[in-house]
């Protein structure tokens, strides 16, 4: 679908440019765009460099694993149907501990592994469970304390602080992530009303 999207936007541009008589223009924006596509990418390959080997040394000195002890009180209440001993409740918690790091590479692996164990758990293998939908929602807002990614796209487009958009990033993850849980727990309420309504229908059907 992106594909077409994209191909959509290049045609529709090169028709403008054409009914006003800019293609001249539109062929020296793609040139020009192209050349700094290039540029950016490179610039991108010492930076990411950098703040990737930091996050790995962080891991390696076991600040993930810190992260995770740190969350496993909170997991117990935002997850009360997976027993606390099971294989995704650990991988939850390292998934989220990476988010927090910024470490998205690793993030991924253990996100998939995660869901992957949530599904073993669920009753109804054609619907999501309530705790696949939590894991989702906090694994997708996810409070970021170090935007690794980002830093490295502003230095490498010239930014004189790269790095002063860590607070804002921190704030606005966490609110995210509160409005993602917040909007969960609604919908678990709504459909928990639901089927006990639904139950209450057919039992006095019956």
């Amino acid at each position: 679908m992106l594909n077409y999207i994209w191909f959509g936007l290049l045609v529709i541009g090169v028709i403008a440019g054409v009914l006003t008589g800019n293609t001249q223009a539109v062929t020296d924006a793609a040139i020009s765009n192209a050349e700094t596509a290039v540029e950016l990418a490179i610039g991108l390959i010492g930076v990411m460099a950098l703040w990737l080997g930091l996050m790995k040394i962080a891991e390696e000195a076991g600040l993930v694993q810190l992260i995770g002890r740190w969350l496993r009180p909170l997991m117990k209440r935002l997850f009360p149907e997976i027993p606390e001993d099971h294989p995704a409740m650990g991988s939850m918690v390292m998934n989220f501990a990476a988010n927090i790091l910024g470490l998205g590479n690793a993030a991924t692996p253990l996100g998939i592994k995660a869901m992957k164990e949530l599904q073993e758990l669920n009753e109804e293998k054609d619907t999501a469970s309530n705790s696949m939908c939590m894991f989702l929602a906090i694994n997708t807002s996810s409070i970021t304390l170090v935007a690794s990614s980002v830093i490295a796209y502003r230095a490498a487009a010239g930014s004189a602080n790269p790095s002063e958009i860590i607070g804002p990033t921190l704030v606005a993850t966490i609110v995210s992530t509160i409005v993602a849980i917040t909007v969960v727990k609604l919908f678990e309420k709504a459909s928990k009303k639901k089927n006990a309504n639904t139950k209450a229908d057919k039992a006095m059907d019956l």
